[in-house]
């Protein structure tokens, strides 16, 4: 199961070594060889990355991204720009966008039934006008809509969360989905896979996607196929193929469980032993999610639902899964749960946005849980200006690192933040793999993205945006809780010397191509 893992990242260790020993061996042979001709031969190259650079230039793309490229294609000028042709396009393939679109578009006028039942509380405008344009937002944008109705509990830990999803698996009695980034061989994923058995000799419809590239290194060759002979309708991933897929960008990092259309989970919690602290890798794993009961699983239940008609049409109909038809009786919640959704199909960066309206939002103070900091200018100018106005903004990342080189341009985005009054916290005990905000006392998410590039642009994302609900003074409680087991940072922490500096400003250019 290794070895497809191990064979990928020599594909893309040879494809860069060739690139580079390419460059070399055309500036030896158009000395050697070439004399006569080199001139309108390196012309046409040059002309060709001269294109490619105005073209960069005018994409709505991120300006980060954008930079990256240009400053590769300058640096090898005859190919960078050959090079941007072949991997540069960080959309999904053509074959899985078009897929997935028709899909979405499908069911936006199932969604579209939702407009007249899910306006917002009239209370809210009178509250908080600011708050209500950002659920306006994410229902324009998404087109999931933001309930009330919805019991919502936080788990700090992925023990506890891990817990009260077997007892609810347990429990099953129509249909089950799970879609995960990693699911992996171990206590958690056994536990969980004997039950989801047993569910389907039941008559349980059981659905599974996972990631193909997120578990290439953690399940046998052919899972997906093992798991359709044991009852369990299994789909993996846009799945790597390590001679011909050679940049995977587009994975989906989503992690979505649903029982019977009433009961999620999501947050940052994958199915490996990990994540519940079966197995010590980096010293404790810190990782939070939410489990939802109500209104508001159906997001989740179309979430996953699009995703898999998109390769596996069974659905026609899909109001069958939809919340109350196996829970007649109404729901409880307090507040405004909005889940949603984030893709690289479009040019619309939601999850980005909706952090970015919680900062600018915020009065009191800000506290964040992420694994990386790896943000753009217009995140961490959102950061810094918030803090300058006086917002207690707190940001916690872990204290041991998965990776090393992402570790030191996590802490290389450090020193502008702290120099315009971000705290910034590591945590002692281990690794912090949470993905959450809380401001205020009454803004909070919960979910699957990172403060890095590849979670706020390359990634299928999930989250659920918060207002007013339970769970959230747990939220803020182990906030506090975290930052007490953490080490504040200061800027005498950051200290590099100049060819630090140098590597960091290295880092910090490519980290979006990463």
């Amino acid at each position: 199961m290794k070895n497809n893992y191990k064979r990928l990242v020599m594909n893309r260790i040879i494809i860069t070594v060739l690139l580079i020993l390419l460059q070399i061996v055309w500036l030896v042979f158009m000395l050697e060889k070439l004399t006569e001709y080199v001139s309108w031969i390196t012309t046409v190259f040059t002309f060709l990355s001269i294109a490619i650079v105005l073209y960069i230039i005018g994409k709505d793309d991120n300006s980060a991204y954008k930079i990256g490229w240009i400053v590769l294609i300058m640096a090898l000028p005859l190919f960078g720009g050959l090079f941007y042709l072949f991997s540069g396009d960080k959309k999904p393939a053509r074959k899985l966008r078009n897929r997935l679109h028709a899909q979405h578009e499908q069911y936006r006028a199932c969604l579209k039934k939702e407009e007249g039942i899910r306006q917002l509380p009239p209370g809210l405008q009178k509250e908080s006008a600011r708050a209500a344009e950002t659920f306006r937002y994410v229902r324009k944008v998404s087109d999931l809509p933001a309930y009330t109705d919805t019991e919502v509990r936080y788990y700090p830990t992925g023990e506890e969360m891990f817990a009260d999803m077997m007892e609810d698996l347990k429990s099953a009695r129509h249909f089950i989905f799970l879609e995960y980034f990693i699911v992996s061989e171990g206590k958690m994923w056994e536990s969980i896979l004997e039950v989801l058995k047993e569910k389907a000799a039941q008559g349980v419809e059981v659905r599974m996607i996972y990631d193909d590239m997120g578990c290439v290194a953690r399940l046998p060759a052919g899972y997906d196929a093992w798991l359709e002979k044991a009852g369990i309708k299994c789909m993996a991933f846009n799945p790597v193929v390590p001679i011909f897929s050679l940049v995977m960008n587009n994975r989906d990092h989503r992690k979505i469980l649903v029982i019977d259309g009433h009961t999620g989970y999501t947050g940052g919690i994958n199915l490996a032993d990990e994540y519940i602290n079966e197995i010590v890798r980096f010293g404790y794993w810190k990782d939070t999610g939410v489990r939802l009961k109500g209104e508001a699983v159906w997001s989740f239940t179309v979430m996953f639902l699009e995703m898999w008609n998109a390769f596996r049409k069974e659905d026609a109909d899909i109001d069958c899964f939809r919340p109350h038809v196996w829970h007649p009786e109404p729901f409880g919640g307090t507040g405004l749960v909005q889940p949603y959704t984030d893709s690289p199909l479009d040019n619309e960066t939601i999850a980005e946005n909706v952090y970015l309206d919680i900062l600018h939002q915020a009065r009191d103070y800000v506290y964040i849980f992420t694994p990386y900091l790896i943000v753009d200018d217009v995140m961490r100018n959102a950061l810094c200006q918030a803090a300058k106005r006086g917002v207690d903004v707190r940001i916690v990342t872990p204290g041991i690192p998965d990776k090393p080189t992402i570790f030191r341009l996590t802490r290389s985005n450090y020193p502008p933040l702290l120099r315009a009054g971000v705290k910034i916290y590591e945590y002692q005990p281990g690794f912090i793999h949470a993905k959450s905000y809380i401001s205020d006392d009454v803004f909070g998410v919960v979910g699957s993205v990172n403060m890095d590039f590849r979670s706020l642009y390359l990634h299928f994302e999930c989250a659920t945006l918060l207002y007013r609900t339970q769970g959230l003074k747990e939220l803020k409680e182990d906030s506090l809780r975290t930052m007490e087991q953490s080490r504040q940072i200061t800027l005498d922490d950051c200290k590099k010397g100049i060819v630090g500096g140098l590597v960091d400003s290295v880092l910090r250019v490519f980290a979006p191509l990463c």
